[in-house]
């Protein structure tokens, strides 16, 4: 069960478990994978990510998991896209990070 985030960070939670879940803007078809603000605001507010990759057959919800394994230093099984599949509104679930670079991204 997610632990509440304060009204500044509501895209990022983080689980009891040691997870974190975030709310994320993808915005696929960019010159390079980067995080790149805030997309939002109040409730709504998400984090942006662009994507250099196209918004055709998953590969840019593929270039989204491989770009936030990465940043939080786990393997890609631990990163689960669980909602918003074909929307470029997502949320993404990353099991045990090694790194929080999330703390730094506002």
């Amino acid at each position: 069960m997610p632990v509440k985030a304060s009204q500044d960070q509501a895209w990022c939670r983080t689980g009891a478990d040691g997870s974190v879940t975030l709310q994320l803007h993808a915005q696929p078809g960019a010159k390079r994978s980067e995080m790149a603000g805030m997309h939002g605001t109040g409730a709504s507010r998400r984090l942006k990510i662009r994507l250099a990759a196209p918004a055709v057959d998953g590969k840019a919800n593929a270039a989204l998991c491989a770009f936030l394994a990465e940043a939080f230093g786990v393997a890609l099984r631990d990163v689960e896209l669980v909602r918003g599949a074909t929307a470029r509104s997502k949320t993404v679930r990353i099991a045990a990070p090694a790194r929080r670079p999330d703390r730094d991204w506002r």
